[in-house]
């Protein structure tokens, strides 16, 4: 897919709508110098009447009631109390408590004009053992939860996977055995009729390269294995046909109006300079680096040149597997929170990456390098290399440490910075033909961020664990006048 010319300056503050898209557009880069400087007024133009503003949360993250009700053992419950591989041991059995109060936590959402929430559902919740029995209780807590959310004005966007898988699959092999897949596929199934009712819009999995590469091969996360790259590249091809067998019982079970799509923390490139050559090789770069998971999905095979890279680490494919991994989707999502600078290559080569130096700014998650411009060029490419009609930013926001609550209130100005400038990358993707559909932060409240445990704070809303008080932040107070005006402010 290529897109339509970027819309002119002046003619989005004229229309405040989105160019057409037509098969014709970015056949070559161009020079964004050639184009009119961005000004005060052109971000003060509204979004498209129809772009969503929403926040996210995951189940394991906020839920708490660990092994209340038949919920199962996940890995991460599992892998929290290995010593050494959770912040201070800390544990999910609480984080916000949401289970018993997710009333006051969507009438707050409501409070201040929230109406999209990106949440996942516990798959130990609903089969404890990952396949098995079923767990009644686990699909009443979840029409529960969707009856709120109905009552509050605030629809539902489900992602049925969020890196909770149930330990017992895991002690069977995880995402390393095939028996995982069969399990996915009953347990969407069985979750898509459930609430088919209260959900059209569905997510497959979240960020298949964090409970893959991450939780099986660095180790970092859950379970916390270090196997060999054959395995890992194994457990990739096992995640895309969970994505497929997702999309399947959308398609068979969703009803009329049901949307899916695939939510990828793809790597982002940013050419150092707007020039045609560094355009080129960032975008050579991100073919490259995705090649794996938005390649393989959108190509229908794994490319030759990510095959010639692995060699003999190929994963094993077996017949029909890409019939099933590439079925057609409604989106795409993306988790944007950083990028590296590319330029053009020195002596043939098609791009350099550049390292950040030391000094760079960043969150206090050593990895979260403050790149704004992140989300106009993972949006862009999204579009040019895999065609997407329609791109959401499922997730995009900063941790932090330090952030007390001071007479009542969190002056959290580094995180509204972080918001605002995302934001106006986003406008301005929009503004150049971008089929970007809506934006939902991370996180809506405070919550237990994986081997972080409680140190990190991504929050919107401050949740003090010991109290498990809510206190909206300065961040929290910006969002709610944004998604009131549509606009940067």
């Amino acid at each position: 897919m290529t897109l339509t010319r970027p819309l002119r300056r002046r003619q989005l503050l004229a229309t405040a709508t989105l160019p057409a898209l037509a098969p014709a557009a970015w056949a070559a880069p161009r020079q964004r110098a050639a184009a009119p400087a961005m000004t005060a007024l052109t971000y003060s133009s509204p979004f498209p009447a129809d772009f969503a503003f929403g926040v996210a949360a995951a189940s394991a993250q906020i839920e708490g009631a660990a092994f209340e009700d038949g919920k199962g053992e996940s890995v991460w419950d599992r892998f929290a109390r290995i010593p050494g591989k959770v912040y201070q041991g800390h544990t999910p059995d609480v984080a916000c408590d949401h289970y018993h109060r997710f009333g006051e936590d969507f009438a707050l959402m409501a409070s201040l004009g929230i109406k999209k929430y990106r949440l996942s559902i516990a798959w130990p919740r609903i089969y404890p053992n990952g396949d098995g029995a079923l767990n009644p209780k686990g699909l009443d807590f979840y029409r529960r939860l969707f009856a709120s959310m109905k009552k509050h004005g605030i629809e539902p966007w489900v992602t049925l996977f969020h890196w909770d898988l149930p330990q017992a699959l895991e002690e069977r092999g995880g995402w390393t055995s095939r028996v995982t897949v069969d399990a996915f596929a009953r347990y969407a199934d069985t979750v898509v009729q459930a609430f088919a009712g209260e959900v059209k819009h569905w997510i497959t999995l979240n960020e298949i390269l964090c409970f893959t590469l991450l939780g099986y091969g660095t180790g970092s996360k859950a379970p916390g294995r270090k196997e060999s790259a054959k395995v890992v590249n194994q457990t990739y091809h096992h995640a895309l046909l969970c994505h497929g067998h997702g999309v399947r019982a959308v398609r068979a079970f969703g009803g009329k109006g049901a949307v899916v799509g695939l939510t990828d923390n793809c790597g982002v490139s940013v050419p150092v300079t707007e020039t045609p050559a560094d355009i080129a090789a960032a975008k050579a770069w991100f073919i490259d680096r995705n090649a794996q998971v938005l390649g393989a999905i959108h190509a229908g095979k794994y490319t030759a040149n990510f095959l010639a890279r692995v060699g003999a680490d190929a994963p094993d494919v077996q017949p029909g597997d890409f019939a099933l991994i590439s079925l057609p989707t409604d989106f795409l999502g993306l988790n944007i929170y950083s990028a590296t600078f590319v330029r053009a290559g020195r002596n043939g080569a098609a791009y350099e990456a550049l390292p950040h130096p030391v000094n760079y700014p960043r969150a206090d998650s050593p990895w979260l390098r403050l790149v704004p411009q992140s989300i106009y060029w993972a949006t862009r490419f999204s579009a040019e290399c895999y065609g997407h009609q329609a791109l959401y930013i499922t997730e995009n926001g900063c941790g932090y440490d330090t952030e007390p609550v001071v007479n009542g209130e969190v002056l959290d100005l580094h995180r509204r910075d972080y918001v605002r400038n995302h934001l106006r990358e986003a406008h301005r993707a929009i503004a150049d033909g971008v089929p970007l559909k809506g934006y939902f932060l991370w996180s809506f409240i405070d919550n237990y961020e994986w081997e972080d445990g409680y140190q990190r704070r991504f929050g919107i809303v401050h949740c003090d664990y010991e109290t498990q008080v809510r206190t909206p932040k300065l961040s929290a107070r910006y969002y709610s006048d944004v998604i009131r005006e549509r606009k940067v402010l």
